[in-house]
C-alpha cells in the first residue's frame, strides 16, 4: 500500500506543479484551443495539460514498476511515448486521421508483439473461449485502437474524460492490488495521481485542456490495463477470481466505448469518415437537453457506474447476458436523449465588424466575438 500510495503522490505533485507553467508557456505561444462552431468555449484556452499528465504519469511509473521483474513495461512505456508524441504534436500542428491511425496501429504492434499483451480467449462470450491466432491478433489490435480513440472522442466536456479515466484507473489499480498484480496497480495509480491533478485545472470552467496528448495517453493505459484484466481475473492465477470478465472489463469502460462505437457507426452509414468531427456525442445530446457542463461530466460518471454495478451484481449469469442488457440499457438512455432532443442554435462564422454589411442589422441577433471573427448565434 505504501508504494501505492508514494506513486500517487508523486505522479499528483509533478502534474499539479507542471500544469500552471504549462498554462503560462501556452500563453507566451499562443498554443491554445481555438473556439470554433463545434466547442463549448468562447475563448482560447491551452490545450496541453497532457503534458503534465505525462510527465507525473511516466516519471511516477519508472520510479515505481522494477523493469527486471516486469520486463513487459518497458514496452508499455515505449507505447506509451509514442502515443504522448503523437498526441502533442496533433495539438500543435494538427496531423490527418491517417496518419494518427499509422502511428496507433505501431503502439498496438508494440503491446501485442513485444509485450505479449494480447486477447487470446473470450472466455465464454457468445460460446466463445480459444480464439485462433489470427482472430486474436486481429481483435487485440482492434481493441486497443478502439479504445485509445474513445477517450480522445469523449474529451468534449471540462472534466469529462479526466473523470472517466480517473474511475477505470481506480478500478483496474484497486482490483490489480487486491490480486497481488503489484505493477499493473501502480500503473493504473500512476495515471490516477497525475488526472487528480489535472481536474483540478479541468473541472468547469476549466483553464486547460489535456489535448490529444492526454486523451490518447489515457485510452492507451486503459487499453494495457483492460486487456491484463481480462486475461486474469477469471484464472487460477489470481487469488480473487471473477465471471464474466469481459462483460465487466467492457462495463468499465462503456460510456467512452459505447460513444466511440456508436458515433462511428453513424458516420460510416452516412458515408462519412469515421474520424470526421460532428455534433452527435452524448455530451452534445445532454447539452442539448439543457444540462451544463458539471452536470454531464455527472451523468456520464453516474451512468458509467451503473453500469459497471449491473455487470458486476449479474457476473454469475455469463458475459453474453450482461452485455445485453448493458447495451439494452445504454440504447434506451441514448434513445431518450434523442427523442427529447433540444433544437440547437444555428452558428455562423462571418467576417470581423469592420467587413460587414450593415444590412445584418443589431435587433435580432447576438454577437460574440471570437479572436478577429464574430459568431451570429440565430435562434
Amino acid at each position: 500500500m505504501l508504494y501505492v500510495l508514494l506513486t500517487s503522490a508523486i505522479a499528483f505533485i509533478i502534474t499539479f506543479v507542471a500544469i500552471p507553467a504549462i498554462i503560462i508557456i501556452a500563453q507566451q505561444k499562443k498554443l491554445y484551443d481555438i473556439p470554433d462552431a463545434r466547442k463549448l468555449h468562447t475563448k482560447p484556452i491551452a490545450s496541453l495539460g497532457g503534458v503534465g499528465i505525462f510527465g507525473g504519469f511516466f516519471l511516477a511509473g519508472l520510479l515505481s514498476i522494477a523493469i527486471k521483474t516486469n520486463p513487459e513495461f518497458q514496452y508499455f512505456f515505449a507505447a506509451a511515448t509514442l502515443i504522448f508524441f503523437l498526441g502533442i504534436k496533433d495539438d500543435i500542428l494538427i496531423l490527418s486521421a491517417i496518419k494518427k491511425f499509422i502511428v496507433q496501429v505501431v503502439a498496438a504492434a508494440i503491446i501485442i508483439h513485444l509485450s505479449g499483451l494480447r486477447i487470446e480467449s473470450m472466455h465464454g462470450f457468445l460460446g466463445v473461449y480459444e480464439l485462433p491466432l489470427a482472430v486474436s491478433l486481429a481483435l487485440s489490435y482492434i481493441s486497443i485502437i478502439v479504445i485509445i480513440n474513445a477517450f480522445n472522442l469523449i474529451d468534449g466536456v471540462d472534466g469529462l474524460a479526466g473523470s472517466l479515466g480517473l474511475m477505470s484507473m481506480l478500478l483496474f489499480g484497486g482490483y490489480f492490488y487486491l490480486v497481488d498484480m503489484t505493477a499493473y496497480a501502480l500503473l493504473a495509480f500512476a495515471m490516477a495521481g497525475s488526472l487528480v491533478a489535472f481536474l483540478i485545472f479541468n473541472f468547469n470552467p476549466a483553464r486547460i485542456f489535456m489535448g490529444d496528448s492526454g486523451s490518447l495517453l489515457i485510452g492507451l493505459v486503459n487499453a494495457i490495463l483492460v486487456l491484463k484484466f481480462i486475461s486474469v481475473a477469471d484464472t487460477a492465477a489470481v487469488p480473487f477470481t471473477l465471471q464474466s470478465v469481459v462483460a465487466i472489463g467492457f462495463s468499465v469502460l462503456m460510456v467512452p466505448l459505447a460513444d466511440t462505437l456508436r458515433v462511428f457507426s453513424i458516420r460510416i452509414f452516412k458515408g462519412r469518415s469515421p474520424f470526421s468531427p460532428d455534433r452527435n456525442h452524448i455530451h452534445h445530446l445532454l447539452l442539448d437537453r439543457g444540462l451544463g457542463q458539471k452536470q454531464v461530466t455527472l451523468t456520464c460518471v453516474m451512468l458509467n457506474a451503473v453500469f459497471i454495478a449491473i455487470a458486476f451484481a449479474g457476473r454469475g449469469f455469463g458475459s453474453s447476458y450482461i452485455m445485453l442488457s448493458i447495451t439494452a440499457v445504454a440504447c434506451a438512455f441514448l434513445g431518450l436523449l434523442v427523442y427529447f432532443k433540444k433544437p440547437v442554435p444555428k452558428v455562423f462564422v462571418v467576417q470581423p465588424l469592420r467587413h460587414r454589411s450593415k444590412s445584418l442589422g443589431s435587433t435580432n441577433t447576438k454577437v460574440v466575438s471570437i479572436a478577429t471573427e464574430v459568431a451570429i448565434v440565430e435562434n
